[in-house]
């Protein structure tokens, strides 16, 4: 009697601690699933930092590998064509900029030689730190050279829950990103976590 006893006692401990496991896996799948919704009902932010450069921000979506298979089919055909596997893959960011130039130029006159044949073409050029644009206008055609340097800068970070003064915990993890050109402008990021066990 006493080890059927002992044996109903131990298998009841083991079943208690699986139904605790997998309550608190639940408890973290929605947690996961809430700050998702969170995440794709907030709009980017997009703004000029106090340099003046384009910025934009996005909340992290945690998505797990074969979620982010099945709805993100896209990505994931980019990333194994970079000969990735998936499931190696920790996160996946993208981001869209716009470049926008607005410039004069002067033109100068410049006599060349074919066959014994005199043309003039009109030539232009302009540099700055993050651009440089070079071409040349001959009769009825505008042949011109445009290289453009963009550096983008990712930092992604807690933001903390926040009672009257008191910050505490972690409400949303966030990427901020920022464009150095001033010809460019950021119109879209997405910043996208792949999970394959919990990390809170």
């Amino acid at each position: 009697m006493r080890k059927f006893t002992l044996f109903v006692a131990i298998i009841a401990t083991l079943a208690t601690l699986c139904c605790g496991i997998y309550i608190h896996h639940l408890r973290d799948e929605q947690r996961r699933l809430l700050r998702n919704q969170h995440s794709l009902l907030a709009d980017i932010d997009l703004y000029r930092t106090r340099e003046g450069e384009s910025a934009a921000a996005v909340e992290l979506l945690e998505l797990r590998i074969d979620e982010f298979r099945e709805q993100r089919a896209r990505d994931a055909d980019y990333i194994r064509s970079l000969d990735i596997r998936l499931r190696r893959a920790e996160s996946y960011a993208k981001s869209a900029s716009e470049s926008h130039y607005t410039a004069t130029l002067p033109l100068r006159d410049t006599i060349i030689l074919r066959d014994t044949i005199r043309d003039t073409v009109r030539i232009f050029e302009y540099n700055d730190a993050w651009s440089s644009m070079s071409g040349h206008i001959s009769n009825d055609t505008i042949r011109y050279d445009l290289r453009s340097i963009d550096t983008l800068r990712q930092v992604v970070h807690r933001v903390p829950r926040k009672i009257w003064f008191i910050k505490y915990g972690t409400k949303a993890i966030r990427q901020e990103i920022t464009s150095s050109n001033p010809h460019t402008t950021l119109v879209y990021t997405e910043y996208i976590e792949l999970e394959r066990r919990r990390k809170r």
